[in-house]
């Protein structure tokens, strides 16, 4: 089955329940998502009941990276240079 966002990839650096709509929103038409999260916990949706962070987060890809790291945020822009 295709979406109407077929072929669009998204980076989603949000963590919150508006951010985190959104991108589902994207992912749901059929974008490729591809979550960003801290290393250790994630986003704090994960320590909610485990419902809110699948819903929230569904149809996405996901990895952790350290933000706070030069490499970390050289991943990221290399991420977003491939898209």
């Amino acid at each position: 089955m295709t979406g109407a966002l077929d072929g669009m990839h998204v980076v989603d650096l949000t963590n919150g329940f508006a951010g985190n709509s959104c991108t589902k929103l994207l992912a749901d038409l059929g974008a490729d998502v591809i979550k960003v999260e801290s290393p250790g916990q994630g986003e704090f949706t994960r320590t909610l009941v485990p419902w809110v962070f699948q819903t929230f987060n569904r149809n996405k890809r996901s990895f952790a990276v350290d933000l706070r790291s030069e490499e970390g945020v050289e991943l990221v822009y290399r991420l977003l240079e491939a898209q």
